[in-house]
């Protein structure tokens, strides 16, 4: 049991963090657009990159540097292009019932470029998570699944929670609160990257 919650603290740890990631699925979740979509793909995207680092492909991600390169550039070029579509959005706020629907095709491509694109998820999740899962011995699948747990629970909450203050936060003066500081974040975590 100690192992497992070693693994949540450890997933909420990095998870909690505000990213791009967490920004899509408070922003999907406010607007009530495919939160579902949004919540299972972060969830099942995190799950995989967990087994992938516990079963020791960190170890390989690690060893290709100009891989985890290309990724960081790619990455940092797409941020900065989600964090000038938020700030477009928040120069001309609209309602949240207004906001325009997006189309389950757009949001998926968006959530897995967000996931798939970012070279922290693998530095994060597959090898310094496997790391540590690798460090726990045989119980590293335990380590794992308290990991995978972290992620069940925070991306489900997120998202849902968010959509249940939908209401309250639908004033084209909060959207554009919201769509500014998911800018500056998205925009941050772009330079960053390139910039470490």
């Amino acid at each position: 049991m100690t192992t497992f919650l070693t693994g949540l603290v450890t997933g909420f740890s990095l998870i909690v963090v505000i990213g791009v990631q967490n920004a899509l699925v408070l922003r999907q979740g406010l607007r009530r657009e495919h939160v579902g979509l949004v919540v299972g793909v972060c969830t099942a995207s995190d799950v995989a990159l967990i087994a992938a680092g516990t079963a020791g492909v960190g170890a390989i991600v690690s060893s290709h540097p100009t891989l985890l390169n290309v990724m960081t550039w790619v990455g940092a070029l797409y941020l900065t292009w989600l964090a000038i579509g938020s700030f477009r959005s928040a120069a001309r706020p609209r309602s949240l019932v207004a906001a325009g629907a997006q189309t389950a095709g757009s949001v998926l491509a968006t959530v897995l470029a967000v996931t798939w694109l970012n070279p922290h998820v693998y530095l994060d999740t597959v090898v310094m998570l496997g790391s540590v899962a690798s460090s726990h011995g045989d119980a590293r699948w335990t380590f794992a699944a308290g990991a995978m747990a972290a992620s069940v629970a925070w991306f489900g909450s997120l998202g849902f929670a968010a959509r249940a203050l939908s209401g309250p936060l639908s004033k084209p003066s909060v959207w554009r609160a919201i769509d500014l500081i998911i800018g500056v974040v998205i925009l941050v975590v772009a330079v960053k990257l390139v910039w470490h």
